[in-house]
């Protein structure tokens, strides 16, 4: 089974950032090293251990490998105001993250899962200097109606009334009605408790509302792109309870971007699939660079 705590030969660093030390996962290329970065961003909740099942296999295929935490989410440090945990304040800090690795010499392929999605929209609106965009399980805008959208609601009442410890005592009576949570390691589950309560509520609360406020973009994003002469790849589970895998078919289809669609696989394939995500990145990563 692979999960965040999916072993990896990365090593745990801080990286500089605007609003205090961004904590990384890094590993460096291996074997020929094609002079570019991976950098991976994870979505509301998670953290760079989301990334933990593709480490190896992106170093493997000659790329150096940056997963972070973004601002406010588990050991990163973060602004206090929840207004700069939306999108154009944190693609705005994550732009400058990119510009530091190619002032390193690396050309970046910046990859943002969820609502790490939207925020990597905000890096390459705020001028990141990447050589190309994946979008992983991510929409267009805001999420739309359904059971992620009401536990956002009940969550923010629930944070703002009696905290976050409260808060994640209700996420996990909401995920114990789920079935194959009885199948998670306890491990596992302490992993995703621990996370949860490291985060900074104001990070979770100003997520929380972007991801029920955020306008659409992609014509803008598509406008950026075609005038930076970036390509770029939408990818998703077939049976994602986020935005709908038509909704991002949709959104690609207006990015002039590629698709892909990943059979039988929900709204993480990053853990859920990784070599059938890895299957359709390596490639089109290789070919990014060569062209």
């Amino acid at each position: 089974m692979y999960s965040q705590l999916s072993p990896h030969r990365a090593h745990r660093v801080d990286l500089p950032g605007r609003y205090g030390p961004v904590a990384a996962l890094r590993a460096p290329a291996a074997g020929v090293d094609l002079g570019a970065t991976a950098l991976l961003v994870p979505g509301y909740t998670g953290s760079k251990e989301d990334f933990a099942p593709m480490i190896d296999p992106i170093s493997d295929a000659g790329l150096e490998v940056v997963a972070i935490d973004l601002p406010g989410q588990y050991e990163s440090a973060g602004p206090t105001a929840e207004a700069d945990y939306r999108p154009g304040p944190l693609g705005a800090a994550l732009a400058e993250l990119v510009g530091k690795l190619t002032a390193e010499g690396r050309r970046v392929l910046l990859l943002g899962h969820s609502y790490g999605g939207l925020v990597a929209r905000g890096a390459v609106l705020a001028g990141a200097p990447i050589t190309g965009l994946v979008l992983l399980s991510s929409g267009p805008s805001e999420l739309p109606p359904g059971e992620r959208r009401t536990a956002l609601d009940y969550g923010e009442i629930t944070m703002r009334e009696q905290g976050i410890e409260a808060s994640q005592q209700l996420n996990e009576v909401r995920a114990a009605l789920h079935p194959r949570w009885s199948l998670i390691p306890q491990e596992l589950k302490d992993f995703y408790r621990e996370r949860f309560l490291r985060s900074s509520p104001a990070g979770l609360l100003g997520m929380g509302d972007s991801l029920r406020t955020e306008p659409d973009l992609v014509a803008k994003l598509a406008r950026t792109l075609r005038a930076t002469c970036v390509p770029c790849l939408v990818v998703c589970g077939e049976l994602d309870d986020a935005w709908s895998a038509a909704a991002q078919r949709d959104m690609a289809e207006r990015l002039d971007a590629d698709f892909a669609v990943l059979k039988g696989v929900m709204h993480s394939p990053n853990t859920e699939a990784p070599k059938e995500l890895l299957a359709t990145l390596l490639p089109t990563w290789r070919a990014w660079l060569s062209a």
